[in-house]
């Protein structure tokens, strides 16, 4: 009886901490990213594209929402944000340094909020 006890519990713990770690392969992910023009949109999307696991990126002026399918194993939002701003536009989550705003062509920069 001890025996079957313990072997219910290892498998029970067993499966538990697999599903901890699965990471989704096709995370739909949006974001908002300011930028101004078709020459922003370009750039957002390769600096999005250059992030490992990017399959889909596609960002509309108009809104300012980036749109993304990313493979979570590969990388994650925040990695993805990153590069968004390293490029030189401001996420919500994360902020373009000023250097890297500064960078922009003239008709590419847009408001910051403080």
């Amino acid at each position: 009886m001890k025996n079957l006890i313990l072997i219910v519990l290892l498998a029970f713990f067993g499966i538990s901490t697999q599903a901890q770690d699965k990471k989704n392969k096709n995370l739909k992910y949006t974001t908002e990213v300011n930028g101004n023009c078709e020459q922003c949109k370009k750039r957002i999307e390769k600096a999005a594209f250059a992030v490992p696991g990017v399959k889909t990126a596609t960002w509309d002026i108009s809104s300012h929402q980036l749109n993304v399918i990313l493979n979570e194993e590969k990388s994650s939002t925040q990695d993805l944000n990153k590069a968004i701003a390293k490029a030189g536009h401001d996420t919500k989550e994360v902020k373009a340094t000023v250097a890297d705003y500064d960078n922009l062509h003239s008709c590419c920069k847009y408001e910051r909020q403080e």
